[in-house]
């Protein structure tokens, strides 16, 4: 009989047990559910901002660079304008791109990958009859002191929409240390990666 109720004993400690892992199982679910939702609403709350008003994302230095900025976007009537001003740069002309990753962690850049090119066609001029990456926003001058300043709009990019070929969230914009010659495959060869934001990352 003792034997008998040792074993029903250990088995409702055991069942106890496992009510106890499986609620915080369950409680550790929620809270990771929740924390992605929060995300999820804040991501998309700037992205209502951008498109209602201009929303800025600040530029980080790569490559040893020591340049700083910031990139401001917004979208009406269709059309996202993109502005933006940096300092620390050398002077001349230098390139500026998006790329298909809002990933801004690797030291020079890199890891925002290639050009975004969602229709992909070559690398050329932004408006090239031959075919151009959506990526391709050209080249800018920097003044005597390192600063510039850009502007660009299209309707060939959009903040959020459902159109993958237009659709700019989770891109990064990169400025290079060199030239875009418009020509060489597959990114112009403009140089170091010498400034990386993400965009709504």
């Amino acid at each position: 009989m003792k034997k008998v109720q040792a074993t029903l004993l250990g088995l409702l400690i055991v069942t106890v047990f496992s009510c106890k892992e499986v609620k915080k199982d369950t409680n550790a679910a929620k809270e990771e559910m929740e924390a992605v939702e929060t995300e999820f609403e804040t991501e998309k709350e700037m992205i209502e901002m951008a498109k209602n008003e201009a929303i800025t994302f600040q530029l980080e230095p790569k490559s040893d660079s020591g340049i700083s900025g910031e990139v401001t976007f917004a979208e009406e009537g269709g059309t996202v304008s993109m502005s933006a001003s940096l300092t620390g740069l050398t002077e001349g002309e230098h390139a500026i791109h998006i790329h298909e990753k809002a990933d801004c962690s690797s030291a020079d850049g890199k890891s925002t990958g290639g050009h975004w090119n969602p229709t992909f066609q070559p690398h050329a001029k932004w408006g090239a009859e031959g075919g151009y990456h959506k990526g391709d926003i050209g080249n800018f001058t920097a003044d005597a002191s390192g600063n510039a300043s850009i502007s660009f709009a299209t309707s060939e990019w959009c903040i959020g929409c459902d159109d993958d070929t237009k659709n700019i969230v989770g891109k990064a914009i990169i400025v290079h240390q060199g030239i875009d010659d418009f020509t060489s495959q597959p990114s112009g060869a403009a140089g170091a990666r010498v400034a990386c934001t993400g965009i709504i990352q």
